[in-house]
């Protein structure tokens, strides 16, 4: 039974993770139909600035996560208006994948110039680095903080898009652009906050889950093909998709890592091919046919 919850805690918090980070990157490719395989490398520079922040400017662990989201979308501000702008919805797939893997490797590159190429540590503050107590048993701090702010997460980006004005304005400019922008709405605008919002998830998650996913030269790499597994499986664009692929995915790679950890990746990619046999697009997603 000890073992059991073990498991269960840590595939939950490894799957809250995967959602916070590949979220932003479900939102780009089902609404803004860009395939930003350069995702993870700005999730990678939020878990640069966070640990510069704490280690050597000394800031409290909540302010180096405020810093880490804004730093890493006002880097991102430049990629958008020379580079993304071009390619929102209208551009060829193979040019989004290679635009965006340069970028990657071009962020690899500047990153590790200026903050060596070395990994990262966030340490993280008393209140999240010791066990808490729920009665019966004793638990991670951090991995409940990992799952608390994937639940506040996906309860906040849903209330943003299916019960606000702006979340009207962005499903209209999706679906229908053209009338969007006849109406009066400023598409460019939509897709620029749309774009800094993905962004900032994942510099959130980047930040947040440096403890089971951490911050090291070859992140965006490491991590790129696991990311877009996860929008696929759960279907682009669907909060709910995106939740439930990174919750059963977590739970086969933590499942099988625990009892037969000789196998590696095997059991998460595994529950892939077996998942997208059964849905071809993805648990909660729309056939474009």
């Amino acid at each position: 039974m000890r073992t059991i919850f073990s498991i269960m805690t840590d595939a939950v918090a490894y799957g809250m993770v995967l959602f916070i980070i590949s979220i932003g990157l479900s939102i780009m490719m089902g609404l803004m139909r860009v395939v930003n395989l350069a995702h993870g490398a700005f999730a990678m520079i939020g878990g640069y600035l966070a640990s510069y922040a704490i280690r050597d400017l000394h800031v409290h662990y909540s302010v180096a996560i405020l810093m880490a989201v804004i730093g890493t979308i006002i880097v991102s501000i430049p990629f958008e208006i020379l580079l993304y702008r071009r390619i929102y919805r209208k551009s060829d797939p193979l040019i989004q994948v290679l635009m965006t893997i340069g970028i990657t490797f071009f962020i690899i590159g500047i990153v590790n110039f200026i903050f060596g190429p070395s990994l990262k540590s966030i340490p993280l503050p008393q209140t999240l680095s010791g066990p808490l107590d729920i009665g019966f048993r004793m638990l991670p701090t951090h991995r409940i903080f990992v799952i608390a702010c994937g639940v506040v997460t996906a309860l906040a980006l849903w209330l943003l898009i299916e019960k606000t004005e702006f979340g009207i304005k962005l499903r209209a400019s999706v679906d229908h652009s053209g009338m969007a922008d006849a109406l009066g709405i400023r598409t460019e605008i939509i897709y620029a906050v749309t774009f800094a919002l993905a962004i900032g998830l994942g510099a959130f998650g980047g930040v947040v889950g440096a403890e089971i996913l951490p911050i090291e030269p070859f992140y965006a790499l490491r991590y790129m093909v696991t990311f877009l597994v996860v929008v696929s499986v759960g279907g682009a664009g669907s909060i709910l998709g995106a939740l439930s692929a990174s919750l059963l995915l977590g739970l086969a790679d933590t499942t099988g890592k625990y009892l037969a950890p000789e196998f590696g990746d095997f059991f998460f990619y595994l529950s892939v091919i077996v998942i997208v046999f059964l849905f071809p697009h993805g648990l909660f997603g729309r056939s474009h046919a």
